[in-house]
């Protein structure tokens, strides 16, 4: 039982330590240090600053010192002096002064300080033991829950999950640097980018006149890609991994919410091999286009793309999977189709707002992190619908669904607008917009703003850049001229004989 006695008849109050439920033992605790860091911040005048990143009330073990730094933490605030007496007098009005021993105890604290040299030390080691309890206290309720059948293994693991992202969050602490190292490190960047030949120094999307403006996508960014739906959102993000892993060999990562993967590599398929998706739906392709498609597929092939079709995704999800494609296949970049759909499980919410808002900050943290691009894709609400004229229907920053967080958290905001699609075939010029797409870049952190133009091949699902109008008719009368010389086995049969042949099961 807790010893308590008046503070003024000169005895102070201890409080009840505390074990863990399942084996008694202490939990790790340094009262020690908790109390020459509380009467180290009742003597020096400027100690406070020193720890006030490091320490939070419930930091302290003994709940005697959790109340004395609360009120401490309060004067602060209020930016009064800190010493015996104000700590004293603030106990007094919050209630709590006999509860934590009275003026006496306050007094033994600052008794035993005889410097605050190595306060920030004693506060790490505080902080550090208020961590392993906060680890013991997750552990042991996971523990406790998983010997309990009822409970679904998979949500038990996404929220122990939760609760550790939790934990590192709110002890992911990054030391002040001086300017120099941090200015070389920025000098040997300029260095790389001035020796490419393309001059950009980010990741290459594929589409020229957008790189330019962006100087490719840049690591720990945050981007957003919106749009309404059926305007190509899926089918721009597909075509910038197919440039990025096939033609620049850049290992991508793509997690699909609203797609299996199979229908996300069949949309590949059509976009590399140029053959209607209805064809390759349904498999009703001429002879020609089985050749093409046994010829065109061999770019995916090995193709450095890893796709995750995880419905309604969380964020702690991602993160763990996102860490691991880093880790184990060096991905550069990652996609996610669509941010809306992703949740943030584990924690709780008074709206969906505040969800999604934790949800971009969440992929801003990740970008940081990992130094890598992230881009997410975004819808558009129905604002840009009741707008008129070509000028009226281009997206604006406010009309990001569910939240304005994600203009806020995101590096770059970028819109997908197809006049075509709203009947409008010419701009404010008279220049013909049929089979095109304006990428307009309505927000840039670090750089300018702008819109570009690209073709849009809608039977395809593919953009491309304006210049890039070759189709697929020379390689046709190509595979034509061949089957004149040599007829092949009929249709689908060669194709899918060859496919077996190659296939190890």
């Amino acid at each position: 039982m807790a010893n308590t006695t008046n503070g003024g008849s000169g005895n102070r109050r201890k409080s009840v330590p505390q074990s863990t439920p399942e084996s008694g033992r202490l939990q790790p605790q340094a009262r020690d240090f908790e109390e020459a860091v509380l009467g180290a911040l009742m003597l020096e005048k400027d100690a406070y600053p020193v720890i006030s990143d490091i320490l939070r009330p419930e930091s302290f073990y003994d709940k005697i010192h959790e109340t004395i730094f609360s009120a401490i933490q309060d004067l602060a605030l209020q930016q009064k002096p800190i010493d015996m007496l104000t700590v004293v007098e603030q106990l007094k009005k919050r209630g709590d002064l006999e509860q934590v021993g009275g003026a006496f105890y306050i007094a033994q604290l600052t008794s035993k300080v005889v410097s605050a040299a190595h306060l920030e030390y004693h506060a790490r080691i505080i902080a550090q033991k208020y961590l392993a309890r906060e680890l013991i206290h997750v552990t042991s309720n996971v523990a406790s829950k998983a010997f309990d059948e009822s409970n679904d293994v998979d949500d038990l693991m996404q929220e122990a999950e939760s609760q550790l992202f939790e934990i590192s969050q709110r002890n992911l602490k990054k030391d002040v640097q001086q300017i120099d190292p941090i200015i070389s490190e920025a000098i040997k960047l300029i260095q790389v980018a001035a020796n490419r030949t393309d001059g950009l120094s980010g990741i290459q999307s594929g589409f020229r006149e957008l790189d330019k403006i962006t100087s490719g996508w840049q690591n720990s960014d945050l981007v957003i890609i919106a749009a309404r739906p059926a305007m190509g959102k899926t089918a721009f993000v597909l075509s910038m991994a197919k440039h990025m892993a096939i033609d620049y060999n850049t290992p991508v990562a793509l997690f699909s919410l609203e797609m299996s993967n199979v229908q996300l590599v069949n949309r590949l398929i059509v976009n590399v091999c140029q053959i209607p998706g209805s064809k390759i739906k349904n498999g009703k392709l001429e002879q020609h286009e089985w050749k093409q498609l046994d010829v065109k597929i061999q770019e995916l092939y090995n193709a450095q793309i890893y796709v995750d079709d995880t419905p309604s995704l969380s964020v702690f999800e991602l993160r763990t999977k996102s860490r691991r494609l880093v880790r184990e296949h060096g991905v550069k970049c990652i996609i996610i189709d669509y941010l809306q759909l992703m949740n943030a499980s584990g924690m709780t919410f008074g709206s969906r707002e505040q969800e999604v808002s934790t949800i971009s900050r969440s992929l801003k943290g990740l970008a940081k992190e990992l130094n890598i691009p992230i881009i997410a894709l975004s819808q558009l609400n129905r604002g840009v619908e009741a707008r008129v004229g070509n000028e009226g229907k281009r997206p604006q920053l406010s009309d990001l669904r569910e939240s304005g967080a994600i203009e806020q958290d995101a590096d770059m905001v970028c819109f997908i607008h197809r006049p075509e699609y709203y009947k409008i075939f010419t701009d404010e010029e008279g220049r013909d917009l049929t089979g095109k797409a304006e990428i307009i870049i309505a927000k840039h952190r670090n750089g300018a703003t702008g819109h570009i133009l690209l073709t849009f091949k809608s039977e395809y699902a593919k953009f491309q850049n304006l210049d890039e109008e070759q189709t697929i008719q020379d390689f046709r009368s190509r595979m034509s001229s061949q089957e004149a010389l040599m007829p092949p086995p009929s249709s689908s049969e060669a194709f899918l004989q060859r496919e077996h042949a190659e296939t190890p099961f």
